[in-house]
């Protein structure tokens, strides 16, 4: 079995809604999203042999999804009063709803859903939340 990874990062910030402790208040994180697809064969013609997939294409797409969320404000959706988020988006800030409470365990969920639902055989997704935490998603 072939495997390959490759990673982004992206800044944003979130809070954990109903969460009793420091992670209930709005702080950011430098997450790193790290994603490994794999494969039983590299391809035997064209422009991609002997190759799992082209780098440069993988490379760009998990490029792609983590650049979707970089610096912005990420949070489950309805966790904020209506007049909060208005007046945010007055001020300018950019604010992603998102329909699980943002933790690194469900992110590396949605960016396995991503990436798979592009084609690619995931084999798992890392998402750190710090160089030293990260959460591991795969089947």
């Amino acid at each position: 079995m072939y495997q390959l990874n490759t990673h982004a990062s992206f800044d944003s910030a979130h809070f954990l809604a109903g969460y009793e402790g420091k992670c209930r208040n709005l702080h950011g994180h430098r997450w790193k999203l790290s994603v490994t697809i794999q494969k039983e064969k590299v391809e035997e013609q064209g422009q991609t042999r002997g190759m799992v997939v082209d780098f440069g294409e993988l490379k760009d797409k998990v490029k792609e999804i983590a650049d979707e969320f970089d610096h912005a404000l990420i949070m489950e959706k309805d966790t904020l009063k209506a007049k909060t988020i208005e007046a945010l988006r007055e001020e300018e800030f950019r604010i992603i709803e998102v329909k699980f409470r943002p933790t690194a365990e469900n992110f590396a969920r949605y960016f396995y859903d991503r990436i798979k639902q592009d084609g690619y055989d995931v084999s798992f997704v890392e998402v750190y939340e710090t160089p030293n935490n990260c959460a591991i998603y795969g089947e």
